[in-house]
């Protein structure tokens, strides 16, 4: 059976020698498909493939129906949006992602740019420091975890809102649970989105709860920039010239921010925050264990679509 790893942006380079490893021990071939420029070359590519490992690669309907032999997807990384779920359970195709492996990595990457502009770009004047800071976590998965971590270790104030995870865990990785989403932004001086972009999410970060943030308020995204309402950020950024925007996902509206709010934004010039060496192969690793799992013993631990 042939495994392919289809990735308009390669693994580094020990993370495919580690994948190739595990998948000929589980007995079946690797091919590769990198730095590829057209959907068309995708298509073709997967027409004879029985599993498939894709970073941010787009799976759509056009590139499930091509893949005639098609049993399993994997998404190396924990969102999975770049998949089309209901076209990979049409076509009774498995489709999963790898949670977790990134996390540390993105949670290094938000704090990475809070420094950065707490201390004004390095740019020698006269800062802050995140000791004694309010942070709020909106949402308290693998990355919220590691931002909870982190931020012990710079003396912050974490705060977290999740619906869906027991008060418990959050108590116990030294986090103080709110009860309303509400709540969590009117006392966080430094709010980090984890949500993923669902029918739920998208576009729910808007001007009601901006609005609530205290005085010199950050919003910190390295989730997905769909979960933000831009038009009414914007409206609220005009309003308060006290807040900071942090993104690795630049916002289509990035023109007026550079316009209007010089100084008081950070986007990075592209998705990274699984952009570490350890995060490449971690996901990498994680993605081919779990195609070999599955043909092995039908694990389907990690599966996100229906069966």
């Amino acid at each position: 059976m042939k495994v392919l790893v289809a990735t308009e942006k390669p693994f580094a380079t020990v993370a495919v020698t580690k994948i190739r490893e595990i998948v000929e021990k589980g007995g079946y071939s690797l091919t590769l498909l990198e730095k590829y420029k057209t959907p068309e070359e995708f298509c073709s590519a997967v027409a004879d493939a029985d599993a498939l490992i894709v970073r941010s690669d787009i799976v759509d309907a056009a590139v499930i129906a091509s893949a005639k032999r098609l049993k399993i997807v994997v998404r190396a990384g924990a969102g999975y949006d770049n998949l089309d779920l209901n076209a990979c359970t049409g076509s009774n195709v498995v489709a999963m992602n790898t949670p977790g492996q990134n996390s540390n990595a993105v949670a290094e990457l938000a704090f990475g740019m809070m420094l950065y502009t707490a201390r004004g770009g390095f740019d020698g004047e006269t800062g802050s420091e995140l000791l004694g800071k309010t942070l709020g976590l909106h949402a308290f998965g693998n990355v919220g975890k590691c931002m909870a971590r982190i931020a012990a270790g710079f003396g912050m104030k974490t705060y977290a809102f999740d619906p869906f995870v027991d008060k418990k865990i959050m108590i116990e990785a030294g986090v103080t649970p709110v009860d309303t989403i509400e709540q969590l932004y009117s006392i966080s001086q430094y709010v980090s989105l984890h949500i993923p972009a669902n029918d739920k999410t998208i576009n729910s970060i808007g001007e009601r709860l901006i609005s609530l943030m205290p005085p010199g308020a950050v919003l910190v995204n390295t989730a997905r920039k769909e979960v933000i309402n831009e038009v009414e950020f914007a409206a609220v950024m005009e309003k308060r010239n006290d807040l900071k925007y942090l993104t690795d996902i630049a916002p289509d509206n990035a023109e007026l921010f550079a316009s209007k709010f010089a100084g008081r934004y950070f986007f990075t010039p592209k998705k990274m925050g699984a952009q570490t060496e350890e995060a490449n192969v971690n996901a990498g690793v994680a993605a081919a264990r779990q195609i070999v799992s599955f043909f092995a013993t039908g694990d389907e631990t990690f599966r996100v679509n229906k069966p």
